[in-house]
Parts: C-alpha cells; structure tokens; sequence
C-alpha cells in the first residue's frame, strides 16, 4: 500500500499517519521528522537543512526530494509506505511521479484529513497554549493556514483528477477518525 497523508496543520496528520502505517504494515514517513532526525545528530544534511529553517525558509524542492528518495529506497518501504509531509508542491508531485514511475509502482490513494479552517485554528491556539508555543498566536496561525490552503489546493486538484484524493471527515477522536481512514481507504482501492 502506498500512501500519501494530507491535511491542514493542527487536522491531525501525525496522529493518524502512525495507526494507518501500523494498519497497513508499511514504515510511516514524515519528512520532518527526517529533518528534525538529521538535525539532532548534526549530519551534513542536517546542518544545512538547520541554517535553511533558522533562517525562516523552506527546504527546496530538490533537497527534500532526494531526502524522500533516499528513504524510499530503504528495504522496509520496498512493500509500500504512507508520506507525510511530502509532497508539499507540484515539484515534488512530479519527483515523486518519476520515483514511482522507475520503479515500477504507483500510489494507491492520497487521504485528504477534512476538517473547518476555523475549528483547526482553535485546536492550534489550545495545543500552543499548553505546549507554551509563544510564536503559534492567532495571526501566525491563521497565516499558516492560508499559505498552507493556497500551496496545497493545486496538488488536492491534481490527486483529485487522478482520482486517488479519499476526503475523511478529521472530526472526532482518533479512534473514529482512524475507522474513517481504514473503510474510505480499503474502499476507494477496492479491498
């Protein structure tokens, strides 16, 4: 099974990306987690993706695209993996096109985590709150959301028109949201 997890901040990506590659016996990606990996332990890469985000930019394209490559080359992601965090842009959509496309395999499906704007906001605001996140106030959030909802929306259309977008209501507890993903999933590949 090969798996793209998608959704605004705060819609609950991580949380449910560990139980659905749990479900599906596949290795959960997250590239930031990659990052953050990378960063800790003062590798090369990880040195150069920590000046980039010091400095406030994003990792580009090619970068993070080799880093997804190399991940995927690994022997547990042989049998299919769930990303999380990538592909962000139509670069890396296309990067990871041809990735597949060489080796001979395709996605299965892109899980889409639905959930309001305004009840995503109000989850960020409660989560900085109590993680003491000083630099996640009201304006910084509702700017995340709108540069994450005006990057994203191009590859939703794309996935759509390919027709392997599988929209989950990202209401309710993890549990029932985790049920949701499984029955959309197994039912859009037809399981």
């Amino acid at each position: 099974m090969r798996l793209l997890i998608m959704g605004a901040p705060g819609a609950g990506k991580g949380t449910q990306a560990v139980g659905i590659a749990a479900h599906y016996g596949v290795p959960a990606i997250s590239t930031g987690d990659i990052f953050r990996s990378n960063v800790k332990n003062g590798t090369p890469l990880g040195k150069q993706v920590d000046a980039i985000m010091k400095a406030g930019n994003y990792v580009p394209d090619e970068l993070t695209e080799q880093i997804v490559a190399d991940r995927l080359d690994h022997p547990d992601a042989g049998a299919g993996f769930l990303l999380d965090g990538f592909p962000r842009t139509m670069h890396q959509v296309d990067a990871l096109d041809d990735y597949l496309d060489k080796h001979g395999k395709a996605l299965d499906a892109v899980i889409c985590l639905d959930v309001e704007p305004e009840d995503l906001i109000a989850r960020l605001i409660k989560r900085a709150e109590i993680e003491k996140r000083p630099d996640d106030n009201e304006e910084t959030i509702r700017h995340r959301m709108d540069v994450y909802l005006e990057s994203t929306r191009p590859l939703l259309d794309a996935y759509e028109g390919r027709g392997l977008l599988v929209k989950v209501d990202g209401n309710g507890s993890v549990e029932e949201v985790s049920t949701r993903i499984a029955a959309a999933v197994d039912s859009a590949v037809g399981h």
